[in-house]
């Protein structure tokens, strides 16, 4: 059984494959907060924006097994030409996320990104893998295609990941969850201003803005 929250088709609006068209597919759930409001504060992270709570979203459910899911999500892929995309994000994907599944949607054509915490191990066939730290969380990935750390946050510095092997390196500049999105936001605005100045301090380093918010698309 998979829970997903919602899936829908969008344009990729950060990191290393920022505009890129692909099928979002949000599981249910994080090891590193329940989600709710009253469980914020002491959770290991505690300034996320998503909700990734319960199945009912747009085109969220329950499915049975790995070929409804995938069946699917490539009935939200509306286009016979080009190669396919589907982002496994959350909450935490791997918690759900299998070889099955990853099979499921490779042979519907669909190549395979991930996006998740680094906490708990990746199964085989992923074809794109994010990964963003989270405050002391316990990361057992050392390799990834992209490693996106929001920043900044006192637990997770950019030094603290120099062991990483990753293909890119990027800086997500944190916003206040606590603020509308269509407001001003002091804090993403001093972060991003910090984000910069570090990316230029430290060139392995790239800047990532959510694109996806600045030119208002889901």
């Amino acid at each position: 059984m998979y829970r997903v929250k919602e899936a829908f088709y969008t344009l990729q609006g950060e990191g290393a494959q920022a505009g890129r068209a692909a099928v979002f597919c949000r599981f249910s759930k994080c090891n590193l907060w329940t989600g709710r409001e009253k469980d914020r504060a002491s959770a290991v992270c505690n300034f996320c924006d998503t909700d990734f709570v319960g199945t009912d979203g747009q085109n969220g459910g329950r499915f049975a097994d790995a070929d409804a899911l995938a069946d699917h999500v490539a009935a939200l892929w509306p286009h016979d030409s080009g190669r396919p995309y589907v982002v496994c994000t959350g909450g935490e994907p791997l918690l759900q996320l299998d070889e099955p599944l990853i099979e499921a949607f490779h042979a519907r054509g669909f190549e395979v990104g991930v996006e998740t915490n680094g906490t708990l191990p990746a199964p085989a066939g992923i074809d794109w893998l994010c990964m963003s730290p989270k405050a002391d969380a316990e990361i057992v990935l050392e390799r990834c295609n992209e490693l996106k750390l929001v920043y900044p946050q006192p637990l997770a510095m950019p030094e603290r990941f120099e062991h990483i092997r990753a293909d890119h390196f990027f800086l997500s500049p944190m916003a206040s969850p606590a603020l509308p999105e269509d407001g001003p936001d002091p804090v993403k605005q001093s972060n991003t201003r910090r984000a910069t100045e570090y990316c230029l301090a430290h060139p392995q380093w790239r800047l990532t803005l959510q694109m996806h918010k600045i030119v208002g698309i889901d």
